[in-house]
């Protein structure tokens, strides 16, 4: 439905869904920077889009890799 025109508002973003690579999704992190024992990873906190980006694609790859092995599969 997403990429059907006229759906969304942008539909450039129905092109970053985490389901558009066959990852699933990064962590997500709010503020406060810790809470109960929970730290925000600095790269997150460094305003460095470019690193932080990277951070995402990573998480997203080694999440997808521990619980959905079989997204990664070649077809």
């Amino acid at each position: 439905i997403r990429i059907i025109p006229g759906a969304i508002g942008d539909e450039a973003s129905a092109l970053t869904d985490c389901f558009q690579d066959n990852l699933l999704a990064p962590p997500v992190y709010t503020r406060p920077a810790e809470f109960n024992g929970w730290k925000v990873p600095d790269v997150l906190l460094s305003g460095n889009f470019a690193r932080i980006d990277r951070w995402k694609e990573e998480q997203a790859w080694e999440r997808t890799k521990r619980l959905r092995p079989d997204l990664l599969k070649e077809e």
